[in-house]
Order: structure tokens, then sequence, then C-alpha cells
């Protein structure tokens, strides 16, 4: 691995930044300063990474014109499939030759560890690829109907995609809105977080070597009110978000003014459940991967670990200990484990939970922050487990989304079953047993958009991904992207030259 954390890597041309050094905005194929900067900064210490030109509603207006003009009049949309995935392949090329170096960026910016991000970065090629192929499986169909008509389907782009980018992993999240919305001749305006835009820029100039065309991808950077004025831009016809199910809410009731397509990947609260039939220290070591894996702020993240009450009192005490040995430190060192949370502000957030918990008389195990030398400057915070809490508190019902997790006991399957159900989420679960009959039992009770049994977390590029309930609304990765980057249109033919319609007698 070469990456440093350092410094940013140069991935840049000198015409992409402003006078000040500011990282401009991607527009209609140019870089474009803003109207404002925006600081991007390191959470391990509170060193600055770089500035940004911040989108005001000029620049707002300007990329979503780019990207009507790109769709309407340009020749993306139009373009062969073949034609658009030869260009998705370059894409895929260009994203291997400087995976590293974006996996600084993102490390640098969020605090994910450096071989995460490297081996996301890796992921995201592959992504790609797979996206390269939609086109050619954006099939349609013929309907059987009278003889006398022939009656089909065809699948055409949505138009001009928001894609509002998270910042637990910009760079993925960029690549499986982005690639799937441009392969089946879509245009985008991407939106990255505040706190991570870097990669996405680079991205940026990725998609213009690979040969698409300019105004197919534009990038603008800046923080919840720029991403509002792109949800309730009328040139935008698809709006794709991925944050918080509070966000995704306000973003609903925007896109209904004008009925502007939507899908959200939105908030989990995760359920792991372990039978007693499962080996303690598998179950504690695939317990503390779903949960802690980039610092546990990953929607996914098994946050409600539920543990059959004969193994209960075991696996606490083999648990506690385990999350006592996890290595917290800079996300560029090997051997760290646990880098920081992304943000003063997550990291409070994080701590009110934990301080709750506390006043409701559960016991919490570790989840201090950590405010000693080297850890003083930063965002750190040691990982814990809650125990003793009851299934209706706020930290075993909202998504804390740091290095914590509550224990909870269950006494049999319909219990686990019960308890798991009972949250306004549903994105994701994991069931621990050797009994296969039941895995399949509890799989199919338990309502959740990926169910993984004796695992955790591989959400593969041919899969699905997204939620019940209040997790969101329809889902990506897999063939399910085409159905959310294309409209159908149905065409009907009248075959019968002898019999013209005239119902009003017009041509007696």
């Amino acid at each position: 691995m070469t990456g440093s954390l350092a410094a940013p890597p140069n991935l840049l041309p000198a015409e992409a930044r402003a006078v000040d050094g500011a990282w401009k905005a991607w527009i209609d194929g140019a870089w474009r300063d803003g109207a404002g900067r925006l600081e991007v900064t390191d959470p391990a210490d509170g060193s600055t990474v770089a500035h940004v030109a911040v989108a005001g509603s000029e620049q707002v207006d300007e990329a979503v014109a780019a990207a009507v003009r790109a769709f309407e009049s340009g020749p993306w949309p139009r373009t062969s499939p073949q034609s658009r995935a030869s260009a998705l392949l370059r894409l895929a090329d260009g994203l291997r030759r400087h995976g590293e170096e974006l996996a600084v960026l993102d490390s640098r910016c969020n605090g994910m560890l450096l071989r995460e991000a490297v081996a996301m970065a890796r992921r995201c090629a592959a992504s790609v690829e797979y996206s390269a192929g939609l086109p050619q499986r954006a099939y349609g169909q013929t309907i059987p109907v009278s003889p006398r008509y022939v009656d089909f389907t065809m699948r055409e782009p949505v138009g001009v995609c928001a894609l509002i980018l998270p910042w637990n992993g910009p760079l993925i999240q960029a690549v499986w809105k982005m690639a799937p919305a441009i392969a089946l001749g879509n245009t985008v305006v991407i939106k990255p977080s505040e706190l991570t835009p870097l990669s996405a820029l680079v991205l940026a100039r990725i998609v213009d070597e690979a040969g698409v065309p300019p105004g197919v991808v534009n990038v603008v950077c800046g923080a919840g009110d720029v991403g509002a004025a792109l949800v309730a831009h009328p040139g935008v016809d698809k709006i794709a978000f991925t944050g918080s199910t509070a966000t995704g809410k306000r973003i609903m009731a925007a896109a209904a003014d004008r009925i502007a397509r939507v899908t959200l990947e939105l908030g989990g609260k995760s359920p792991t459940v372990f039978f007693d039939d499962v080996d303690p220290a598998e179950a504690v070591a695939g317990a503390v991967t779903a949960l802690m894996r980039n610092c546990g702020q990953t929607c996914i993240a098994g946050s409600r670990i539920l543990v059959q009450r004969r193994l209960y009192e075991e696996f606490v005490e083999r648990a506690v200990a385990a999350v006592g040995t996890l290595r917290v430190g800079r996300s560029s060192d090997e051997r760290t484990q646990i880098g920081p949370i992304v943000s003063a502000a997550q990291l409070a957030k994080v701590q009110g939970y934990v301080r709750s918990a506390t006043v409701a008389g559960a016991q919490v195990h570790g989840a201090q922050r950590l405010d000693h030398d080297p850890f003083a400057a930063g965002t750190f915070m040691a990982p814990g487990l809650i125990t003793g809490a009851d299934h209706q508190l706020p930290v075993s019902r909202e998504e804390i989304f740091g290095p914590v997790g509550v224990v909870l006991p269950f006494d049999d399957e319909d219990e686990a079953v019960a308890i798991a159900n009972d949250t306004s989420y549903g994105l994701a679960a994991g069931i621990w047993t050797t009994d296969g009959k039941r895995a399949l039992r509890v799989a199919r009770r338990i309502r959740a958009g990926t169910v993984w049994v004796n695992t955790y977390g591989w959400n593969f590029t041919e899969a699905p991904m997204g939620g019940f309930k209040q997790s969101g609304l329809g889902r990506e990765n897999g063939d399910s992207a085409i159905a959310h980057y294309t409209e159908v249109k149905n065409v009907v033919l009248d075959t019968r030259a002898d019999q013209p319609l005239d119902q009003f007698g017009l041509l007696r």
C-alpha cells in the first residue's frame, strides 16, 4: 500500500484549483469556482485537508442546466449501449489506476481505515464494470394482445438525476449511483457530503478522461442547503439519496411536489441474532465484526446484538473482553482497528446516547471519549457495549452511528424475531445458528432488505441492497438499478392496413 495520509494526493489539474488553492466544482466539462469556501478536515487531528468551492444557487442552476442539455440534445442518451459500456470500462480502468490515491482522500476525510478504503476503491472498479453491462440487459417485452396489434415495451432513461451522497462511504456511494445512472443513458449532478467531497471531484476527472461527454456528470459541493436546492430544482427528474431517515423524509416531501422519482437508502438499527447452538468464540467475532466495521459508522452496522439467554452471560463476558482489545488509532496505521469518528458533532451524538443509557440504569462497557495524547486533537472514542438496557431505550431503537452496540437477551425463536422486528427500520439483519432449517425460518420472518446467515456485511455488486420500512425505497446494485434509472414506454402498432382507425366516420 503506497498511500500516505501526510497530504492529499495531487489528482487534479492546475485549472481545477482556484487562486486560493480551493478545489473547484465540475460543471459541464469544466472546473468552476463557487460562491464560498468549505474547509475539509481530518478527524484524526483536526488539520485542514483542503478547501472546496461551495456551490451557490448560480452553480446549482448551471450544473442542472448542463445535465438537462446533455440529456435533451447531447449525444450520450442516444449513444449505443455498447459505446456507453465501453466508456464505463475505461472508467473502471481509471479507478483501478487511481484507487489507492482515492482511498487516501476518503480515509483522510472521514477516518476510515486506509486498508478498508483501498479495498472499497477496488470494489468501485468492479461495480463500474458490472454497470457497464446494464444497458445490454435493459430489456423490453412483447405483450400478447389481439393479432391486429403489436404491443411492446422499451426502457428509456429517466433524465437528470441528482445523486446526494453520505460521508461514510463517499467513493463507493458515488459509484453505486452514478455508474448505473449514466450507463442507462441518464445525466447526473452529484452532491457529495460536505465532510467528504474530494473523491467525488477526482471521480469527475476520471469520468472525463474515460470519454464521457461534458454535462453528463457534474459535481457541486456544499452542505444541506445545496442538496435541498437540487432536490427542489425543476430540472431534476430523479433523486437518489443515501443518508439519515429524517433527511430522506424531507426529500420525499419535496419531491412529491412535482412527482420526481426517488430512491432512498436510509438508516438502520440492524439486529444480529445469536442462537445458543453456535460456538461462543465465533459468535463474538461475528458480532464485533458486524458492529465495529468503519468505527460503527455504517448503515448496516449490527448494533442490536440479540443473544439466546443460555449463551448470554458467556457471550457478554467474551464480547466485552474482545472489544476492550480493539486498537484505536490513526487510520493510516496498519495496526489500527478503530479509527476516529467522522466529526466532533457525530462524536457528541454518540456520547449523548451513551449518557442516556447510563441514566436509564444500563451498564456501559468502554465507549468513553479518548481525550489524552495521542488522541486529544481528534475525535476518537473507545469502542463499547451496553448491557442491561431495555429494548425500548433510545440506544436499542435509534441509529447511533458509532462504535457502540447494545446486547439484549432472548429466550426462544419467536421472541428473537419479535425483538428483531420491533423497529421502524428494516435494512439488514444477521443470524448465527448451526440449524439450517431454523436459519431459513428466521430469515423469512425478519423484515429486512438483506439477511446474512453465519456471516455479515457482504454487499455484492451483483445483488440488490436496500431496506424495508423506514430504511428506504428501492434498491441499489444488481439489475434492480435498471428499474430505478429507466422509464417503461409502451408502444402499440396497428398492423391492419385495410381498416384504418375511424371511430367518428371521418373517412366516409
